[in-house]
């Protein structure tokens, strides 16, 4: 029976400790959305201001939240390195497994993420006004 400790070969995949963080960072973007979002609809509605600057102001930062989640799902999809190899299942719990098993997650949490801005905007931006 081999040791995992002694298995482990972290030079060959040296960005796996980064992608432990990398899943976190999709749905950090839609938690940080979700807070402008209703953030500034509340703020807004409580001083009775003009909500058309809010819903331009909430259109591009939902955009920006868009595209930045687009962006790392594209980062992830790349990290799961399905396309070249077509071996969808990484159940051998080598280093290359773990590190494609981060990838995938990375990108199925960017998808999840990405539909959750689409729902967390759809209020803000359709409201015509606070009452």
């Amino acid at each position: 029976m081999t040791d995992i400790r002694q298995t482990k070969n972290t030079s060959v995949y040296p960005s796996e400790t980064t992608s432990v963080w990398r899943i976190t960072f999709a749905p950090l973007v839609w938690a940080v959305h979700f807070a402008i979002s209703y953030g500034a609809t509340s703020v807004v509605c409580a001083k009775g201001d003009d909500v058309g600057s809010l819903r331009l102001g909430l259109g591009i930062a939902t955009a920006v939240a868009l595209v930045a989640i687009i962006w790392l799902a594209w980062r992830a999809w790349q990290h799961w390195d399905v396309v070249q190899d077509r071996d969808w299942e990484n159940d051998t719990g080598t280093n290359e497994d773990r590190h494609r098993f981060l990838g995938h997650a990375a990108f199925l949490l960017s998808m999840i993420s990405f539909i959750g801005v689409v729902y967390v905007s759809l209020p803000p931006l359709l409201i015509q006004t606070c009452q």
